[in-house]
């Protein structure tokens, strides 16, 4: 209701502030779309500072927002852009200024997609989706090669061909699906899982010719990012061309810049091999003949050497060795011989003098009875008793006589 005021009934200054408030507080949060004149991010404050301007009406807003707020925007917005601001009118009473406290930034169309994607990419890259360990390496020539992309498209004509050039004998399992639009995207998951599941197919390839941010959506969309992530088949992106990258780029083992450059990193050059293998077999032959001459010019620096080029040499020397210790041998055991013979004459001279045989000869007899016993002492013999006696040549009997 209006509110009845005169010259003698004035309001004070704080009462209208209040009131103004009050109304204002009645909007309630809006949506308000706008171009940023004026961004102030003071370093350490909580609080970013912004005007927000009407392009088509020289009017302007001032709208404040906290950090958290402006920082999920602070990649994509800046000075100049055109955003969505969701926020709630407020009254600052004691200065009686109008602002926007904003709850939401969005930029305005692509912008907006863009912020998105770059959540979702955080997001997935926090999760270790886009790391650079899980990439695989492409098999050097696949057997099979799986090809999901457009029906009669620029992108399939380009791959097969190219790939066909490269290599003549490369075999494709081409998945024909909707490459924009809402049947995109659960088309191309399939497409991959049955690639996927076919264990001829080694490598996989999705391709697509270039296109707006909006066309190449879907292979930024979260679905298709994790059953990318899940396949145990190495996965090739290969969308639109070299500036775009969907989040598909990231998390594919390999980022090809166009579905043509696809078909060269996948498919090896026959020509290119063929040259290759020309020149690693020179280069081996180059390295072998290197390597018999060494060896060769090492069998002449032995053979030159004078043991092995007058061998009999060696023989010969040994020789005159072997007869040299011969006669030395034979001289030493002739002296051996000889000293041991005069040993043995001179003990047999000293046993033959100290034998008994040699004092009979001298003129001793040893007088045995009859029963063979030698009498030792006169005491043991009577008279009349037969003895033998034997000297040094023979025996005789004789008869003890009588003691004198």
């Amino acid at each position: 209701m209006a509110l009845h005021t005169s010259p003698e009934a004035p309001i004070p200054v704080a009462q209208v502030s209040r009131l103004i408030g009050g109304w204002i507080d009645r909007l309630g949060a809006v949506w308000v779309e706008g171009q940023i004149t004026q961004l102030n991010r003071r370093p350490g404050a909580g609080v970013v500072f912004l005007t927000l301007r009407d392009p088509s009406h020289e009017m302007s807003l001032s709208v404040t927002c906290f950090r958290q707020v402006f920082d999920q925007v602070a990649d994509l917005v800046g000075e100049g852009a055109r955003v969505v601001v969701h926020a709630r009118p407020e009254w600052y009473a004691p200065r009686g200024q109008l602002s926007l406290r904003a709850a939401e930034i969005r930029p305005v169309g692509v912008g907006e997609l863009l912020v998105r994607l770059e959540q979702l990419k955080k997001t997935l890259a926090a999760e270790g989706l886009f790391a650079a360990e899980r990439k695989r390496p492409l098999p050097f020539l696949p057997r099979l090669v799986g090809l999901v992309t457009g029906r009669a498209s620029a992108a399939e004509r380009d791959v097969l061909e190219t790939a066909r050039q490269r290599w003549p004998a490369v075999r494709f399992a081409v998945r024909n699906v909707a490459v924009q639009g809402v049947h995109a995207v659960p088309q191309v998951i399939a497409a991959v899982r049955e690639l996927d599941a076919d264990p001829a197919v080694e490598v996989i390839v999705v391709a697509r010719g270039g296109g707006s941010v909006e066309d190449l959506l879907p292979f930024s969309d979260e679905r298709l990012v994790r059953a990318v992530a899940e396949c145990g088949t190495p996965v090739v992106s290969a969308i639109g061309h070299e500036p775009d990258t969907p989040l598909l780029d990231l998390v594919a083992d390999l980022r090809s810049r166009t579905p043509t450059h696809a078909a060269k990193d996948v498919v090896p050059d026959v020509g290119e091999e063929s040259a290759r293998i020309a020149e690693l077999r020179d280069r081996g032959r180059r390295r072998l003949a290197a390597l018999l001459d060494a060896q060769e010019r090492g069998l002449n620096d032995c053979v030159s050497r004078p043991a092995l080029a007058y061998p009999h040499r060696m023989v010969e020397e040994r020789a005159d060795q072997v007869d040299d210790l011969l006669l030395r041998a034979r001289r030493t055991l002739g002296h051996q011989l000889d000293r041991a013979g005069g040993e043995l004459e001179h003990t047999r001279a000293r046993v033959v003098a100290l034998s008994p045989a040699a004092t009979l000869r001298r003129g001793y007899a040893v007088l045995q009875r009859e029963d063979g016993t030698v009498v030792r002492d006169a005491a043991e013999v009577a008279e009349g008793d037969a003895l033998r006696a034997r000297v040094a040549e023979g025996g005789f009997t004789v008869t003890v006589g009588p003691s004198s």
